[in-house]
């Protein structure tokens, strides 16, 4: 974006905090690109991620979905690849998909595994882990329930997790859904994080809270008005 562009586009969010309403307007009138732009969120929380029982982690299904197509691979054996099949996964597969990702193929977007082949699918820590691809029984994507699975990140599942910062970043949707549909998507997302904060944290649990476009400046929201909203 130009030094020129920023400046007028700021100048329709403004400088300050606001509340939800009116920080989703700003978000959504801040998108200028020709393409349609992804909704963004990041919040700083009140706790030391390098602890354990401190990791705020979880997933939630976004009421209005993220816009975006999500390809998706399921790892499982006998029966449950034909649930793969008849469930619309992109591509399913065993022992060979494993090998195959191994190689270096990583045409997918999510991946959702069996529990009974989790052993197998372990030694693809060190390719998932990094990219935030690796299954996850917290996540809903280690399970039986294949159809339910893939069903969930179709309709829009989105999962978080806090940084070695100690920051929250997740899409919600895109531009072009509009303040409303935008609303229920932050809405939802932002109470899922609220509710994940950890027994052991203690002090202001969210510190700061910000939305953006994936071009447009970030709109900063009144981090009163959330604790309120989402006691």
């Amino acid at each position: 974006m130009s030094a020129k562009r920023y400046i007028t586009v700021k100048e329709k969010t403004g400088e300050g905090f606001f509340g939800i309403d009116e920080a989703i307007k700003k978000l959504a009138a801040s998108a200028s690109a020709k393409f349609d732009e992804t909704a963004d969120m990041a919040a700083r929380l009140g706790v030391d991620p390098k602890h354990p029982d401190q990791m705020v982690r979880g997933s939630v299904v976004l009421p209005n979905g993220t816009g975006k197509k999500v390809k998706i691979l399921v790892i499982a054996k006998g029966e449950k690849l034909v649930e793969a099949k008849e469930s619309g996964a992109d591509f399913f597969g065993g022992e060979d998909m494993i090998e195959k990702v191994l190689g270096g193929w990583l045409e997918f977007d999510k991946m959702i595994a069996t529990p009974d082949i989790m052993g197998l699918v372990s030694k693809l820590g060190k390719v998932l882990g990094p990219k935030g691809l690796m299954p996850n029984p917290k996540l809903g994507t280690v399970t039986f329930d294949i159809k339910k699975a893939v069903a969930e990140l179709r309709a829009g599942k989105v999962e978080f997790k806090i940084d070695k910062s100690g920051i929250v970043h997740a899409p919600f949707g895109k531009a072009s859904f509009g303040e409303e549909k935008l609303k229920a998507n932050f809405t939802a997302i932002v109470e899922a994080i609220m509710k994940a904060k950890p027994s052991s944290s203690k002090g202001v649990y969210l510190k700061s809270l910000y939305v953006s476009t994936t071009m447009g400046p970030s709109v900063g929201l009144d981090t009163n008005e959330i604790k309120n909203v989402f006691k």
